[in-house]
This record gives C-alpha cells, structure tokens and sequence, in this order.
C-alpha cells in the first residue's frame, strides 16, 4: 500500500475515532478541553491516527 494512502487511511480512522470519543465518552462540563468540543476532539485524534501510520 502506499505511503500516502496509509496516511490518509489513519487520518479517517483517527477522525473518526475523535467524533467516536467526543460523542460516547465526551465531557459535558467543559472542564475536559480534547473531549468538550468537536473539532478539537476529531483534528486531534486525526492526527494521532496520521502519525501512528506514517513512517517506514
């Protein structure tokens, strides 16, 4: 598989994941900043999920 297919492949996952965290498990007081709000919960683990895959 490509290296940049990967990539893209654990970015959706990771997002996807993020919106799973945020949705389920989500902090409705807003004293938890990564699971209090959507954007930041998905782009974060987005990006987990980009890093986990890119490399060799």
């Amino acid at each position: 598989m490509n290296r940049g297919v990967k990539t893209m492949l654990g970015t959706v996952v990771g997002g996807i994941a993020g919106f799973g965290i945020y949705w389920f498990i989500g902090c409705r007081t807003g004293a938890c900043p990564l699971q209090s709000n959507l954007y930041v919960s998905v782009s974060i683990w987005a990006l987990v999920g980009a890093l986990m895959t890119a490399g060799k």
